[in-house]
């Protein structure tokens, strides 16, 4: 029986009629990972790099938020040309490559994507789920347009080189990372400091002349609101593990004493 593909995340910008929204998915939990997918948002992050995610588990949050109208993006934990092809055959359809800083890196990835002669991605699709154990009809010959490729921009040197790396063929949008950003440029942990904003701007300013879309990561609903009026198409607002975190705070700051007393001492 042939089958579809959902869009990817270039095909849903590309549809927009405003930026799109969306949360990382770090806990490695499909459950929360459904939870996040039936949210409203238009994208969800799960994250190979900073979170416990294998490839396991990143097939069943995968499998979990198949069923809702969102785009997932799977982050690598590198640009490593084995683990794409992994991730890619568990049904990714579009990965973000971190710690991208040329225009030589950002075609390495392309390249890591693509079947050959364009690329050299491992050719597995009959075992795979991205082409649904060959379900997908002309799945080798049609897979550019069901995989899209976003690279990470989280340097000084990423940013120098922010519009080369938007100009490479097969990049299909730039995402930027102030909080490695900002250790870069010796602020460690100031993500939100002017400079760091200022270079934030200027990756934006690089990569919209390339016409290529940018989008950035911005938890503070007012720096969010910043970047999104600059022309961010796409950001990403928060976290399963943060929010839980924050949420489970403001809890027991409301119901616990105050003052750090163990409420369960006599």
């Amino acid at each position: 029986m042939p089958l579809r593909l959902t869009p990817t995340l270039r095909d849903a910008l590309a549809r927009a009629d405003r930026p799109l929204v969306g949360v990382w998915v770090c806990s490695g939990s499909p459950l929360v990972a459904e939870i996040a997918a039936g949210s409203g948002l238009d994208w969800l992050l799960i994250d190979m790099e900073h979170a416990p995610n294998g490839l396991e588990s990143v097939l069943a949050q995968l499998q979990a938020v198949a069923a809702y109208p969102v785009v997932a993006v799977v982050r690598v934990p590198s640009a490593d040309p084995v683990v794409i092809k992994q991730v890619l055959d568990l049904g990714a359809q579009t990965i973000l490559v971190p710690m991208v800083e040329s225009a030589q890196e950002a075609a390495a990835a392309v390249s890591a994507v693509r079947y050959p002669p364009q690329g050299r991605r491992g050719v597995g699709s009959a075992l795979g789920r991205s082409a649904r154990w060959n379900r997908v009809e002309g799945y080798l010959g049609d897979a550019d347009d069901h995989v899209s490729l976003f690279v990470q921009v989280e340097s000084d040197a990423a940013v120098a080189a922010a519009g080369e790396i938007a100009a490479v063929d097969g990049v299909d949008g730039v995402f930027v990372g102030p909080s490695d950003l900002a250790a870069s440029m010796g602020l460690l942990g100031q993500q939100t400091h002017p400079d760091v904003r200022a270079a934030v701007r200027r990756t934006f300013e690089a990569t919209r002349a390339a016409g290529t879309p940018v989008g950035v990561n911005a938890f503070d609903p007012a720096v969010a609101d910043d970047y999104l009026g600059q022309g961010a198409a796409f950001v990403l607002v928060g976290a399963d593990v943060a929010l839980l975190a924050r949420g489970s705070e403001a809890l027991a700051a409301r119901f616990l004493p105050s003052g750090g007393e163990d409420s369960h001492r006599s």
